[in-house]
């Protein structure tokens, strides 16, 4: 039984066999050449492992000269002594040089370093760099190479080692795939949104639907969103009213609206229908107006929100996804009337006389089903990288000991 531990639970036919316990030390050894002035700087990264300083939105003291730098090659790791155990490290896919504060691993014969990229991420693994490390506080902890090299993982052969890396690097390119196509999406509905909606009355959109006969519709109107729909201010029940929690209204607070999310899905808490609260219709769009301003969904089923939200339940003239859109664009504007004040705030008052313009309803059809389209189109790439994600997560459980 205690071999069954020693061998993944997933591993491809043509291996078998327990895992080698191996020093990290045998695997790799501590590279300290020097970088020269023809290399890039790169750093190490929690979120995205080794990339170019420069992509970093921070400031990085760039004043060492090159040769007090360390030379990277193509399969070397290189992780930070002080995030080691956070998971700072990356592997290098170019000639660089980083900073002498970092190691630089350099993968000894048959071992496989993008292997090793894969093992060092899971919770044993940083597990193992936070115990090695030292210092007084977390904050000052320090894996240096002779302790790193002193922990013990086990690992297959160099011919299973390539397998899995290839494996799980296929794995990867596809999730980096989607995540491209994603943001291209993203980029092109931004770009869209910004030709599709005028900004004051009297100003043509750049981009315009046709009518069913090949014409065009009539000009847009500008109004206010008073004028469009019903506002109605949430409120949060008094706590010793108990009778009201745990019934089937969906209450919503501005932590439960995702940015960029057209339909609300997630809700904290639920309240009984009474006549103390005010229930919004499917189809109201909420609007956070204090502190987080501008966050916006679309509820799915009746809702009660809290003060935090003004609701806009539209009139039969007037389409809601269309007005939802018109927001999304306009609403860094909206932002940042309040940007300089202490507590951002937009009373009922002030949000009832926010400027829309707007066409036709057959044209605000036309522009609210191709936006939900693109919206549509987005969601599906998204669930597609969570679920590959998800089975990325399940293999790297089941292909390591």
């Amino acid at each position: 039984m205690a071999e069954l531990n020693l061998i993944p639970e997933l591993r491809f036919p043509e291996f078998e066999g327990i895992w080698e316990e191996k020093k990290l030390g045998e695997a790799f050894q501590n590279s300290r050449k020097k970088g020269n002035s023809s290399l890039p700087i790169f750093s190490v990264s929690q979120a995205h492992g080794l990339i170019a300083r420069d992509s970093l939105d921070r400031n990085i003291q760039k004043n060492a000269k090159p040769e007090a730098n360390l030379a990277v090659v193509s399969g070397d790791l290189v992780y930070n002594m002080m995030r080691m155990w956070q998971g700072a490290i990356g592997l290098a896919h170019s000639e660089s040089m980083v900073s002498p504060a970092y190691v630089v691993l350099h993968p000894k014969k048959n071992e496989n370093s993008t292997f090793y990229s894969y093992l060092f991420a899971k919770k044993r693994s940083l597990y193992l760099f936070w115990a090695y490390s030292y210092g007084l506080t977390d904050d000052r902890l320090r894996l240096y190479f002779k302790d790193f090299s002193n922990i013990k993982r086990r690992v297959p052969s160099n011919t299973e080692q390539q397998k899995i890396a290839s494996f799980l690097t296929a794995v990867d390119k596809r999730i980096q795939l989607l995540q491209k196509k994603k943001a291209k999406l993203e980029e092109y509905k931004k770009g869209v949104m910004q030709k599709l909606f005028p900004t004051k009355a009297g100003q043509a959109p750049e981009i315009r639907f046709k009518d069913e006969n090949g014409n065009d519709f009539p000009g847009w109107e500008e109004k206010k969103l008073g004028e469009i729909g019903e506002i109605i201010t949430g409120k949060t029940p008094i706590t010793s009213d108990k009778e009201l929690w745990n019934g089937g209204i969906d209450f919503i607070t501005p932590t439960d609206i995702i940015d960029e999310i057209k339909y609300q899905k997630i809700v904290a808490r639920t309240v009984c229908e009474t006549e103390k609260m005010r229930i919004l219709p499917k189809g109201a769009i909420v609007y956070t107006c204090i502190a987080s301003i501008g966050k916006m969904a679309i509820t799915t089923k009746p809702a009660i929100t809290n003060q935090q939200i003004n609701a806009l339940v539209m009139n039969e003239e007037h389409l809601n996804e269309f007005v939802y859109y018109f927001l999304l664009k306009q609403t860094p504007k909206i932002k940042s009337t309040q940007a300089n004040t202490t507590l951002p705030i937009i009373n009922k008052t002030e949000f009832s006389k926010i400027m829309i313009v707007i066409p036709s309803l057959p044209e605000q059809k036309k522009i609210a089903n191709f936006l939900t389209s693109l919206d549509n189109s987005i969601e599906s790439v998204s669930k597609e990288i969570e679920g590959i994600s998800t089975f990325k997560k399940g293999l790297l459980q089941k292909m390591f000991v």
